[in-house]
């Protein structure tokens, strides 16, 4: 009884295999990794921040995620990781496991602006520590800029910088893809942190991932976290996700197939109709042209009332004919 129950229960698991781990790339997972009260999630989130921003972190502490409204009219948004460093500074840091056919640069701006303004400070000196909008891409940003790190601050068009306080990074692991199968020494830590996010969930890459996970201490302490994958009832949050984000874009792409169809049947049916009627009228006007010439060689003196034909058309026609041209 006791093996039967054991295969039942094997049979109704959501995970796919017993090594599968979650896709790090969905914000819930990618969360989980860096904001558990655990040592280990600290150091993956410092390890993280360290790659991206080219420095040592050595404190970071978990920040509220939902930035204050200063006003009713001003839009609410919420952050996926939010971070305060021991000097002031601030960070979001955002995972986009998949395009939302919306301007994810103005996004970014939009959300590092809010950091700022949240950052500053009363006083007339003017004062707020740097903020930095961290965004993980599985995909290019719409701006065309396809680099493994891009980072964006204000400048003038000759290149001069201002205060740097607002920064734009953005992390684009569709770049960071073509690396996989690369020595792992010949990675640099941004490179390992990208192939560790874009491949941890796939099978085929253990090994390889592994690797990276054992080149960077901090890595394999993510590794160890998206090891959750043991409780079933987070693979039942992702396959949920997951199934709903698959109907949305299938609802969006037979919204969009119904629309161009429709539109199509429109256009084709208005092109007919007015084909039709212009063919009509031209008809219409070249046999009422010949008519007129007919019975302008006849000369009978009625055209005009024969053929409904304007006065200055049957004096065209008429001296056409005096001419020898007809």
């Amino acid at each position: 009884m006791k093996e039967k129950d054991q295969m039942k229960e094997k049979k109704t698991t959501l995970r796919p295999s017993p090594t599968a781990l979650l896709n790090p790339r969905m914000d819930v997972n990618f969360k989980a990794i860096f904001t558990q009260e655990t040592e280990e999630s600290n150091e993956a989130l410092k390890s993280f921040l360290s790659s991206i921003l080219g420095k040592e972190v050595v404190k970071v502490q978990i920040s509220a995620n939902e930035p204050s409204v200063d006003i009713p009219s001003q839009m609410q948004m919420t952050f996926d990781v939010s971070v305060t460093f021991n000097n002031g500074e601030k960070a979001d840091i955002e995972m986009q496991g998949q395009d939302q056919k919306y301007d994810f640069s103005v996004r970014s701006e939009i959300q590092v602006a809010r950091l700022l303004n949240n950052n500053a400070k009363k006083g007339c000196n003017w004062s707020a520590e740097k903020v930095y909008q961290i965004s993980v891409l599985n995909f290019h940003p719409s701006n065309g800029d396809k680099s493994e790190l891009a980072w964006y601050t204000m400048k003038s068009k000759n290149g001069q910088t201002l205060a740097e306080h607002l920064n734009v990074i953005f992390l684009d692991l569709l770049e960071i893809k073509k690396l996989v199968g690369t020595p792992v020494s010949e990675l640099t830590p941004v490179q390992k942190w990208g192939l560790f996010l874009s491949y941890a969930d796939d099978e085929k890459q253990v090994a390889y991932i592994n690797k990276i996970a054992e080149s960077e201490k901090r890595i394999m302490e993510a590794e160890r976290i998206v090891g959750m994958s043991e409780e079933d009832s987070n693979w039942f949050r992702q396959f949920s996700i997951d199934t709903y984000r698959r109907d949305q874009n299938a609802i969006r792409e037979a919204t969009i197939k119904e629309g161009l169809n429709e539109g199509l049947k429109k256009g084709l049916k208005k092109g007919l109709k007015e084909g039709l009627k212009e063919g009509l009228s031209k008809g219409r006007n070249e046999k009422a042209l010949e008519t007129a010439e007919n019975l302008i060689k006849m000369k009978i003196l009625t055209v005009e009332q024969a053929t409904s034909l304007p006065p200055e058309k049957i004096q065209e026609l008429q001296k056409s004919i005096a001419e020898g041209k007809k």
